[in-house]
């Protein structure tokens, strides 16, 4: 197995390069420096050189609230860039993990979504990953379309670490109480991710670490575990504003990963609590 993982500076995508490389298997973790994904005959050209068995495909435009301001820029990148590098799997018979998101969905009742609900966009990042899907459904047969959430690891900044920067120079913070859903820690993700694509079970998938809370629980269990005397004030969407329109409801179902036998990932706050110590671990070290 040979695999090309773009994105791969990212946070997912530089746990996946470093789950591979644990496995031994032979893989080329590439970002915007080596080629542009909007380029379509520089995408074809570089994954027909490089002649991967699997293209794992991380990259995107993630800034949901900047996407409201430049639609066409975000979708170059989600949905064209997507849809030259299937073309390209395509050519070379290869297949293609592409990760997708909770933003597909809009604010549609309070269970857990399955893979195939109907889809509601409520901003241009969603909307552009939902046609970033439907171009890798259109192209190949050979094809794992993974949906996650709330993603936190330690090569990108995210909620956590938001939350333990704030909590330094604060002692009381607002956080958002009505949106809910799974925090997803990247290393798990990324055992997943590389056990999936090692398959032939292709298909729709929801992946994100089990259980579920709010933002505002989120943020509490965050200090908790760091032991930080920070009070964390609930408030509704409305009450910080934002470009884009963020859904309420981003439950998703694991149902698609128990039948195909992939099984549950860890309780998210498991994998808050591991990922918390390794930060701890490395912020001693440094001292």
């Amino acid at each position: 197995m040979r695999v090309l993982v773009t994105g791969a500076t990212g946070l997912l995508g530089h746990d996946i390069c470093e789950e591979l490389g644990n496995r031994g298997i032979e893989f080329k973790g590439t970002s915007s420096k080596d080629f542009d994904i909007t380029d379509k005959e520089a995408t074809l050209h570089y994954i027909s050189t490089y002649l991967p068995t699997v293209v794992i495909h991380c990259a995107a435009y993630t800034a949901a609230d900047q996407a409201e301001e430049e639609p066409e820029i975000c979708r170059n990148v989600n949905a064209n860039g997507t849809s030259y590098i299937a073309e390209a799997c395509r050519m070379i018979n290869a297949k293609m993990l592409y990760i997708s998101t909770d933003y597909v969905f809009g604010d549609t009742g309070n269970k857990p979504h399955e893979v195939d609900d109907p889809v509601h966009p409520l901003n241009v990042y969603g909307q552009t990953k939902w046609e970033g899907e439907e171009a890798v459904r259109g192209v190949l047969r050979k094809y794992f379309i993974v949906r996650i959430s709330w993603v936190f690891g330690k090569n990108g900044r995210n909620f956590v670490d938001t939350m333990i920067k704030l909590g330094k120079h604060r002692s009381e913070i607002s956080v958002v109480a009505d949106q809910f859903g799974a925090p997803s820690y990247s290393k798990d993700l990324a055992i997943l991710l590389c056990d999936m694509v090692q398959t032939e079970k292709y298909g729709t998938y929801h992946a994100c670490n089990s259980g579920c809370c709010s933002w505002a629980q989120f943020a509490e269990t965050i200090f908790n575990e760091m032991k930080m005397n920070v009070t964390v004030h609930s408030i509704p969407t409305e009450a910080w504003p934002a470009k884009a329109m963020r859904p309420k409801n981003s439950r998703l179902s694991m149902r698609s990963l128990e039948k195909a036998g992939f099984g549950k990932m860890p309780q998210w706050q498991d994998a808050l609590e591991r990922y918390i110590h390794c930060k701890i671990l490395l912020i001693n070290k440094n001292t």
